[in-house]
């Protein structure tokens, strides 16, 4: 009984967090209610207070919860082979998978809402940029580092050379959709993107 009762709540829980994301991202936070929530996860309000203490709270695990998700982009980053015939295509391959990962649309919708949250929630962007964005840029340093190291590159500063490759892919596309409100590019854009930013990137640091 004890086991079933605590599977219950798990999928309550589950289910709450996946309503609070979809409402938060559609409402913001100060439009979203705690009865938005409860209504959406078909659950009653006293069952959102007894997993979540107050909004701020829901807010701050939904938001935090994504930064699961880089985990594979970490893995991505770090796995540049040292081999100089295929070095263009391997930081090819890896700028098409950067600028995809980091461009979808719920992507946008919550660096969005981060960032329209950052003023009342400081800690929490910066939490949710460390744990991120950050940690993407620190892998990437590192891996700069090895392929200096190798020959292959020529980088006096690794971490601003990772923030000039991920700027080169990520200017265009996401400043045009925190200005418009949506994703602006095609596939297209994307792979234009990558490529003029793989080319800019090497032409400056090979």
């Amino acid at each position: 009984m004890e086991a079933n009762e605590q599977g219950r709540s798990a999928r309550k829980h589950q289910a709450i967090r996946e309503a609070a994301t979809q409402v938060f991202m559609a409402k913001g936070y100060a439009g979203t209610s705690m009865d938005d929530i409860a209504k959406l996860a078909a659950v009653s309000k006293q069952t959102v207070y007894k997993h979540f203490a107050d909004k701020e709270k829901l807010f701050a695990e939904i938001v935090l919860a994504t930064t699961d998700r880089i985990d594979a982009m970490i893995d991505l980053v770090a796995d540049i082979p040292a081999e100089a015939a295929s070095l263009d295509e391997n930081l090819a391959r890896l700028a098409r998978r950067f600028v995809a990962t980091l461009t979808q649309p719920q992507v946008l919708q919550l660096r969005r809402l981060v960032i329209a949250n950052a003023e009342a929630f400081p800690d929490l962007g910066t939490a949710w940029y460390e744990q991120g964005f950050e940690r993407v840029l620190d892998t990437l340093a590192g891996t700069f580092r090895r392929l200096t190291e190798e020959g292959l590159l020529h980088i006096d500063d690794p971490l601003l050379a990772a923030n000039h490759f991920a700027g080169l892919l990520l200017w265009i596309p996401v400043n045009k959709a925190m200005f418009t409100g949506s994703p602006q590019h095609t596939e297209a854009d994307l792979d234009h993107y990558a490529a003029a930013g793989v080319r800019a990137f090497l032409a400056a640091y090979r």
